[in-house]
C-alpha cells in the first residue's frame, strides 16, 4: 500500500484559504449541501479534502471552482492563502447597464427624462 494521502477537513480548508470569514460559515455552506468535491455533493463539514481535489461552491453571487494545490498550516495572509488553490472560475462577463451621462456636470431635466425608462420606481 502506498503512502497515506494528506487530507484536511473541508470546512477548515475553506476557512484557511480565506473563502469564508469564519469556519462556522464554511461549515454551514457544506452542511446545506452546496459544496461539491470532484463533482460529488458533500454534506458533512468533517469530509476531507487533499491536493488535486476540485471544489465547486457558491460564494456571494458567483459559483467558484477551485483546485486544491496544498493544505495550509494556519490561516495566514491573503498571498499565503492564494497559494493553496488554483482558481478555475471563468471570469465574469460585464453586463451593460443603463446609459450614463457623459460627465459634463449635472444632467438637465430633459437629459434626466431620457434615463427614466431605466430607473426603477421606488414602489416596485
Amino acid at each position: 500500500m502506498g503512502p497515506a494521502r494528506e487530507t484536511l477537513r473541508i470546512d477548515k480548508w475553506l476557512w484557511q484559504a480565506r473563502f469564508f470569514k469564519t469556519r462556522s460559515l464554511a461549515a454551514r455552506v457544506v452542511s446545506a449541501g452546496k459544496l461539491r468535491v470532484n463533482g460529488t455533493r458533500v454534506t458533512k463539514p468533517s469530509a476531507t479534502v487533499g491536493p488535486g481535489d476540485t471544489l465547486t461552491f457558491p460564494q456571494a453571487r458567483r459559483i467558484r471552482v477551485v483546485r486544491v494545490l496544498a493544505l495550509g498550516e494556519r490561516r495566514g495572509p491573503a498571498p499565503e492563502a492564494q497559494a493553496l488553490y488554483d482558481d478555475l472560475t471563468p471570469p465574469e462577463e460585464s453586463v451593460p447597464g443603463a446609459p450614463r451621462p457623459e460627465g459634463k456636470g449635472r444632467p438637465t431635466k430633459k437629459e434626466r427624462r431620457k434615463f427614466d425608462p431605466f430607473r426603477r420606481s421606488p414602489l416596485d
